[in-house]
């Protein structure tokens, strides 16, 4: 078995893909806060089995997703967003329409970025431990 095979390390690099696509998706919600009619958006958070594969499956570690409403489904494949969740935490939206809130969203940032931190760290002590079991350090 090759190491990329093992549970562990798969379901740690698909968290790390997944906190990387959610940094991405937050940067939009903030370069967007003045846009009007703009709702914030979020991914679903993947989650694993007993086993460490992702349960929601997909093709290769990140499953084909919609990101839209309006766009046509993938087939097996579940939705990447939540659903529009307006006035979601009690903030309203503003008269122009936008419902980001920069508070909320630099909150999400900065748990996402102490959330990847922890998955790489996590990540690179397997594969150290992996190291020595094979007397390779």
């Amino acid at each position: 078995m090759a190491i990329n095979d093992l549970p562990v390390l798969s379901a740690l690099r698909t968290k790390m893909q997944w906190h990387q696509e959610r940094q991405r998706v937050l940067a939009e919600n903030i370069a967007n806060s003045d846009t009007p009619n703009f709702r914030p958006r979020d991914l679903v958070e993947p989650t694993f089995g007993p086993s460490g594969t992702n349960v929601a499956g997909g093709m290769g570690t990140l499953p084909m997703m919609r990101t839209s409403g309006t766009h046509m489904a993938a087939s097996g494949g579940t939705s990447s967003f939540p659903q529009d969740r307006k006035n979601s935490g009690g903030f309203e939206t503003r008269p122009a329409g936008n419902a980001v809130n920069l508070e909320d969203q630099m909150l999400k940032v900065s748990a996402n970025q102490m959330d990847y931190a922890a998955v790489t760290s996590l990540y690179s002590r397997s594969l150290n431990l992996l190291k020595t079991a094979i007397g390779k350090r």
